[in-house]
């Protein structure tokens, strides 16, 4: 195995439990709770006025929160991903997100392509969030 690869185990100086969750913001809570649910397929609970928890698929959530002024697009870099299990269902995810952009505010959608050694392509939403759809086969 290469050096750059050995994993090396310290002791952590933080004693943390897990990771629970992530912060998105958004404009319209509304709109955006019905896209997590509508289109994403995401399971979500209305915790406030202002806020609700997005999660799918394990313990980790989403937490979108309503702001006043967002702090604008999301950095390439910084994407959410969503997992399938075959290059066909990403084709079908693009056909999709392609199909549905204008209903739900999607731009900048790239074709699907391998990118650092998976199949997938990547969106902004209404609220300027970067979204990646990859294949993760078992």
């Amino acid at each position: 195995m290469s050096e750059t690869l050995e994993k090396t185990k310290t002791e952590p100086t933080l004693k943390l439990k897990f990771y629970s969750h992530a912060t998105l913001e958004c404009g319209d809570i509304k709109r955006t709770r019905a896209f997590f649910d509508e289109f994403l397929g995401f399971e979500t609970v209305q915790m406030s006025p202002a806020s609700f928890w997005a999660r799918m698929g394990g313990d980790q959530v989403i937490v979108v929160v309503k702001t006043a002024e967002a702090s604008g697009e999301m950095n390439f870099l910084n994407h959410n991903g969503l997992d399938v299990s075959t290059d066909a269902e990403v084709d079908a995810a693009y056909e999709m997100v392609q199909r549905d952009a204008e209903k739900w505010g999607l731009r900048k959608i790239t074709k699907p392509t391998v990118v650092h050694g998976t199949y997938c392509f990547y969106f902004w939403d209404l609220d300027g969030n970067a979204w990646e759809i990859l294949s993760n086969p078992r």
